[in-house]
Protein backbone atom coordinates (compact mmCIF):
# COMPACT_ATOMS: atom_id res chain seq x y z
CA UNK A 1 0.00 0.00 0.00
CA UNK A 2 2.73 2.49 0.79
CA UNK A 3 4.64 1.94 -2.32
CA UNK A 4 1.29 2.28 -4.46
CA UNK A 5 1.09 6.18 -2.64
CA UNK A 6 4.37 6.81 -3.58
CA UNK A 7 4.19 5.60 -7.04
CA UNK A 8 0.75 8.16 -7.14
CA UNK A 9 2.82 10.53 -5.30
CA UNK A 10 5.40 10.27 -7.99
CA UNK A 11 4.12 10.12 -11.28
CA UNK A 12 0.84 12.91 -10.60
CA UNK A 13 2.52 15.81 -11.56
CA UNK A 14 2.51 14.59 -14.87
CA UNK A 15 -0.58 13.13 -14.72
CA UNK A 16 -1.81 16.86 -13.69
CA UNK A 17 0.88 18.24 -16.66
CA UNK A 18 -0.93 15.53 -18.75
CA UNK A 19 -4.44 16.28 -18.44
CA UNK A 20 -3.31 20.01 -18.40
CA UNK A 21 -1.80 19.78 -21.59
CA UNK A 22 -5.19 18.23 -23.50
CA UNK A 23 -7.64 20.74 -21.79
CA UNK A 24 -4.91 23.92 -23.02
CA UNK A 25 -5.54 22.02 -25.93
CA UNK A 26 -8.98 21.62 -26.62
CA UNK A 27 -9.83 25.83 -25.51
CA UNK A 28 -7.07 26.91 -27.98
CA UNK A 29 -8.73 24.88 -30.59
CA UNK A 30 -12.44 25.90 -30.21
CA UNK A 31 -11.16 29.57 -29.08
CA UNK A 32 -8.98 30.23 -32.03
CA UNK A 33 -11.65 27.73 -34.45
CA UNK A 34 -8.67 25.93 -36.04
CA UNK A 35 -9.42 23.68 -39.32
CA UNK A 36 -9.09 20.33 -38.65
CA UNK A 37 -6.45 19.70 -41.02
CA UNK A 38 -4.09 21.97 -39.56
CA UNK A 39 -4.72 20.29 -35.56
CA UNK A 40 -7.91 18.53 -34.97
CA UNK A 41 -8.88 19.07 -31.06
CA UNK A 42 -8.31 15.75 -28.62
CA UNK A 43 -12.39 15.48 -28.55
CA UNK A 44 -12.37 14.84 -32.30
CA UNK A 45 -9.53 12.93 -32.17
CA UNK A 46 -11.33 10.70 -28.94
CA UNK A 47 -14.42 10.48 -31.20
CA UNK A 48 -12.77 9.29 -34.14
CA UNK A 49 -10.78 6.74 -32.49
CA UNK A 50 -13.93 5.34 -31.08
CA UNK A 51 -16.01 5.14 -34.19
CA UNK A 52 -13.23 3.77 -36.36
CA UNK A 53 -12.26 1.21 -33.46
CA UNK A 54 -13.59 -1.78 -35.14
CA UNK A 55 -15.42 -0.37 -37.75
CA UNK A 56 -14.60 2.59 -40.88
CA UNK A 57 -10.80 2.89 -40.81
CA UNK A 58 -10.53 -0.67 -38.49
CA UNK A 59 -7.71 0.96 -36.51
CA UNK A 60 -7.79 -1.77 -33.70
CA UNK A 61 -7.29 -4.85 -36.20
CA UNK A 62 -4.93 -2.25 -37.67
CA UNK A 63 -3.25 -1.71 -34.80
CA UNK A 64 -2.76 -5.54 -34.41
CA UNK A 65 -1.12 -6.07 -37.62
CA UNK A 66 1.36 -3.33 -37.14
CA UNK A 67 2.17 -4.68 -33.22
CA UNK A 68 2.93 -8.31 -35.26
CA UNK A 69 5.17 -6.38 -38.01
CA UNK A 70 7.58 -4.65 -35.27
CA UNK A 71 7.37 -7.48 -33.10
CA UNK A 72 8.72 -9.60 -35.00
CA UNK A 73 11.27 -6.95 -36.46
CA UNK A 74 12.35 -6.12 -32.38
CA UNK A 75 12.78 -10.05 -32.22
CA UNK A 76 14.90 -10.28 -35.38
CA UNK A 77 17.09 -7.03 -35.07
CA UNK A 78 17.65 -8.06 -31.41
CA UNK A 79 19.05 -11.85 -31.77
CA UNK A 80 21.10 -10.50 -35.00
CA UNK A 81 22.45 -7.74 -32.84
CA UNK A 82 23.33 -10.26 -30.07
CA UNK A 83 24.69 -12.85 -32.34
CA UNK A 84 27.33 -10.06 -33.99
CA UNK A 85 28.06 -8.65 -30.34
CA UNK A 86 29.27 -11.77 -29.33
CA UNK A 87 31.38 -12.75 -32.02
CA UNK A 88 32.74 -9.81 -31.97
CA UNK A 89 33.32 -9.43 -28.19
CA UNK A 90 34.81 -13.18 -28.77
CA UNK A 91 37.01 -11.84 -31.97
CA UNK A 92 38.53 -8.23 -31.47
CA UNK A 93 40.08 -8.53 -34.82
CA UNK A 94 36.56 -8.37 -36.12
CA UNK A 95 35.45 -5.73 -34.69
CA UNK A 96 37.43 -3.17 -37.23
CA UNK A 97 35.23 -4.67 -39.72
CA UNK A 98 32.18 -5.18 -38.47
CA UNK A 99 31.76 -1.82 -36.25
CA UNK A 100 31.76 0.20 -39.99
CA UNK A 101 29.10 -1.86 -41.43
CA UNK A 102 27.14 -1.14 -38.28
CA UNK A 103 27.64 1.86 -38.11
CA UNK A 104 26.89 1.82 -42.21
CA UNK A 105 23.57 0.23 -42.18
CA UNK A 106 22.49 2.08 -38.68
CA UNK A 107 23.13 5.60 -41.38
CA UNK A 108 21.20 4.33 -44.32
CA UNK A 109 17.64 6.46 -44.41
CA UNK A 110 14.82 4.53 -43.14
CA UNK A 111 12.77 6.09 -46.29
CA UNK A 112 15.14 4.84 -48.57
CA UNK A 113 15.81 0.93 -47.65
CA UNK A 114 11.94 1.26 -47.08
CA UNK A 115 10.79 0.30 -50.91
CA UNK A 116 14.22 -1.48 -51.14
CA UNK A 117 12.61 -4.25 -48.65
CA UNK A 118 9.12 -3.96 -50.09
CA UNK A 119 10.87 -5.28 -53.60
CA UNK A 120 12.42 -8.07 -51.73
CA UNK A 121 9.84 -9.61 -49.72
CA UNK A 122 6.53 -8.05 -51.41
CA UNK A 123 5.08 -5.04 -50.58
CA UNK A 124 2.01 -7.07 -49.29
CA UNK A 125 4.44 -9.30 -47.17
CA UNK A 126 4.47 -8.67 -43.24
CA UNK A 127 8.42 -9.90 -43.27
CA UNK A 128 9.41 -6.49 -45.25
CA UNK A 129 8.35 -4.43 -42.58
CA UNK A 130 9.89 -6.46 -40.41
CA UNK A 131 13.20 -6.37 -41.98
CA UNK A 132 12.91 -2.44 -41.71
CA UNK A 133 12.53 -2.82 -38.34
CA UNK A 134 14.97 -5.20 -37.62
CA UNK A 135 17.42 -3.12 -39.56
CA UNK A 136 16.70 -0.08 -37.19
CA UNK A 137 16.59 -2.10 -33.86
CA UNK A 138 19.50 -4.28 -34.97
CA UNK A 139 22.63 -1.45 -34.27
CA UNK A 140 21.65 0.04 -30.72
CA UNK A 141 21.12 -3.90 -29.74
CA UNK A 142 24.49 -4.50 -31.19
CA UNK A 143 26.26 -1.30 -29.86
CA UNK A 144 24.98 -1.85 -26.03
CA UNK A 145 25.56 -5.70 -25.29
CA UNK A 146 29.22 -5.22 -27.30
CA UNK A 147 30.37 -2.42 -24.80
CA UNK A 148 28.78 -4.73 -21.78
CA UNK A 149 30.22 -7.75 -22.98
CA UNK A 150 33.78 -5.61 -23.52
CA UNK A 151 34.01 -2.77 -20.65
CA UNK A 152 34.03 -5.19 -17.64
CA UNK A 153 35.77 -4.04 -14.30
CA UNK A 154 39.15 -5.14 -14.21
CA UNK A 155 39.17 -6.30 -10.74
CA UNK A 156 36.18 -8.59 -11.43
CA UNK A 157 38.67 -10.18 -14.39
CA UNK A 158 41.56 -10.68 -12.28
CA UNK A 159 39.33 -12.10 -9.36
CA UNK A 160 37.89 -14.52 -12.10
CA UNK A 161 41.47 -15.22 -13.41
CA UNK A 162 42.72 -15.75 -9.51
CA UNK A 163 40.25 -18.61 -9.40
CA UNK A 164 42.08 -20.27 -12.84
CA UNK A 165 38.36 -19.22 -14.71
CA UNK A 166 38.38 -20.16 -18.31
CA UNK A 167 36.80 -18.04 -20.79
CA UNK A 168 33.54 -20.10 -20.18
CA UNK A 169 33.42 -19.23 -17.19
CA UNK A 170 34.12 -15.35 -17.42
CA UNK A 171 31.26 -15.29 -20.11
CA UNK A 172 28.87 -16.47 -17.92
CA UNK A 173 29.73 -15.34 -14.17
CA UNK A 174 31.27 -11.38 -15.14
CA UNK A 175 30.84 -10.64 -19.00
CA UNK A 176 27.12 -11.75 -19.40
CA UNK A 177 25.44 -10.04 -16.37
CA UNK A 178 27.71 -7.04 -17.00
CA UNK A 179 25.84 -6.85 -20.71
CA UNK A 180 22.22 -7.45 -19.55
CA UNK A 181 21.82 -3.68 -18.08
CA UNK A 182 23.09 -2.56 -21.57
CA UNK A 183 21.32 -5.41 -23.31
CA UNK A 184 17.71 -3.61 -21.85
CA UNK A 185 19.04 -0.49 -22.91
CA UNK A 186 19.39 -0.97 -26.55
CA UNK A 187 16.16 -2.68 -26.24
CA UNK A 188 14.17 -0.19 -24.48
CA UNK A 189 15.77 2.20 -27.15
CA UNK A 190 14.59 -0.67 -30.19
CA UNK A 191 10.37 -1.08 -29.17
CA UNK A 192 10.27 2.54 -29.89
CA UNK A 193 12.13 2.17 -33.49
CA UNK A 194 10.60 -1.12 -34.38
CA UNK A 195 7.46 0.45 -34.57
CA UNK A 196 8.75 3.52 -36.42
CA UNK A 197 10.06 0.64 -39.32
CA UNK A 198 6.91 -0.76 -39.40
CA UNK A 199 4.82 2.47 -39.62
CA UNK A 200 7.01 3.71 -42.56
CA UNK A 201 7.03 0.70 -44.41
CA UNK A 202 3.22 0.25 -44.53
CA UNK A 203 3.83 3.66 -45.83
CA UNK A 204 5.31 2.50 -49.08
CA UNK A 205 2.55 -0.62 -49.80
CA UNK A 206 0.90 -3.25 -47.63
CA UNK A 207 -1.92 -4.66 -45.96
CA UNK A 208 -4.67 -2.31 -46.04
CA UNK A 209 -5.33 -2.94 -42.70
CA UNK A 210 -2.36 -1.67 -40.66
CA UNK A 211 -1.74 1.43 -39.13
CA UNK A 212 0.35 2.92 -41.64
CA UNK A 213 -2.03 2.47 -44.20
CA UNK A 214 -4.64 3.97 -42.26
CA UNK A 215 -2.16 7.24 -41.71
CA UNK A 216 -2.04 7.49 -45.29
CA UNK A 217 -5.54 6.51 -46.15
CA UNK A 218 -6.99 8.89 -44.09
CA UNK A 219 -4.86 11.92 -44.54
CA UNK A 220 -5.62 11.80 -48.58
CA UNK A 221 -9.51 11.55 -47.78
CA UNK A 222 -9.32 14.94 -45.36
CA UNK A 223 -10.25 12.50 -42.59
CA UNK A 224 -7.52 13.89 -39.80
CA UNK A 225 -8.99 13.19 -36.89
CA UNK A 226 -8.60 9.49 -38.01
CA UNK A 227 -4.86 10.30 -38.99
CA UNK A 228 -4.42 11.78 -35.31
CA UNK A 229 -5.90 9.05 -33.63
CA UNK A 230 -4.25 6.36 -35.54
CA UNK A 231 -0.21 8.41 -34.53
CA UNK A 232 -2.21 8.18 -30.98
CA UNK A 233 -2.41 4.12 -31.32
CA UNK A 234 1.24 4.07 -32.64
CA UNK A 235 2.49 6.62 -29.69
CA UNK A 236 0.43 4.48 -27.07
CA UNK A 237 1.89 1.15 -28.79
CA UNK A 238 5.66 2.17 -28.23
CA UNK A 239 4.93 3.38 -24.64
CA UNK A 240 3.48 -0.16 -23.90
CA UNK A 241 6.30 -2.02 -25.32
CA UNK A 242 8.81 0.65 -23.50
CA UNK A 243 7.20 -0.11 -19.76
CA UNK A 244 7.12 -3.87 -20.85
CA UNK A 245 10.67 -3.98 -21.20
CA UNK A 246 11.25 -1.18 -18.28
CA UNK A 247 9.46 -3.91 -15.92
CA UNK A 248 11.43 -6.68 -16.73
CA UNK A 249 14.30 -4.85 -15.48
CA UNK A 250 13.18 -5.41 -11.77
CA UNK A 251 12.88 -9.30 -12.56
CA UNK A 252 16.30 -9.69 -14.86
CA UNK A 253 18.36 -7.43 -12.70
CA UNK A 254 17.47 -6.08 -8.92
CA UNK A 255 20.89 -6.17 -8.25
CA UNK A 256 21.35 -3.14 -10.42
CA UNK A 257 21.61 0.33 -8.94
CA UNK A 258 19.01 1.52 -11.99
CA UNK A 259 16.70 -0.64 -10.51
CA UNK A 260 17.02 -0.31 -6.48
CA UNK A 261 16.44 3.85 -7.54
CA UNK A 262 20.36 4.89 -7.00
CA UNK A 263 22.82 7.31 -9.42
CA UNK A 264 25.11 5.25 -11.47
CA UNK A 265 28.64 6.16 -11.61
Amino acid sequence: MRKARERVIRYFPAIVVGVAGIAVWEAVIRALEIRAFILPAPSAIGRALVENWDAGYQIFPAAQVTLQEAGGGLIAGALLGLAVAFAVARFPTARDIVLPVGIAVNAIPIVAFAPIANQWFGSQSPYSKMAISAALVFFPIMINVLRGLTQVDASSLELMRSYAAGDAAVLRKVRIPNALPFFLTGLKIGTTLSLIGAVVGEYFGGLNVALGRVVVESASTLAFEVTWAAILVVSVTGIVMYLVVAGSERVLIPWHPSVRGERVA
